[in-house]
């Protein structure tokens, strides 16, 4: 069974770093990892992936200022580094994995059918 647990949320001042971590379990290889965040009042939007062969892609909002990362050691366990967070940046993220579609796509959210989520972690950036 696939499991997704996100940690690494929290309440910080503008311009300030925090890491999210999304340990999983069951996550067959080749499948897209992408972090999703949904902001109050907001559709969830897809915000980062690493595809089924090693690429990333980036929402335009966080380009510049987010990383997202693997650890291929833990198993699978990925990563999102936030730096410069801005009161904008407020929402629930989530970890989410699923199969990848193969091929070019244009967003985070069109790598994959998303069939699997973390429970979400909140972030609030105060200004």
């Amino acid at each position: 069974a696939v499991n997704l647990v996100e940690s690494g949320g929290g309440s910080v001042q503008s311009g300030a770093t925090l890491r999210l971590s999304c340990a999983a379990t069951g996550v067959p290889s080749g499948w897209c990892t992408a972090w999703f965040r949904q902001a109050a009042g907001k559709e969830r939007e897809g915000i980062a992936v690493i595809d089924g062969e090693g690429g990333t892609k980036y929402v335009d909002s966080v380009k510049g200022r987010f990383t997202i990362s693997r650890d291929y050691d833990k198993e699978y366990t990925w990563y999102l580094q936030m730096n410069n967070l801005q009161p904008e940046d407020t929402a629930i993220y989530y970890c989410a994995a699923g199969k990848y579609n193969g091929g070019w796509y244009s967003r985070p959210s069109t790598c994959a059918t998303y069939s699997y989520w973390g429970q979400g972690t909140q972030v609030t950036v105060s200004s």
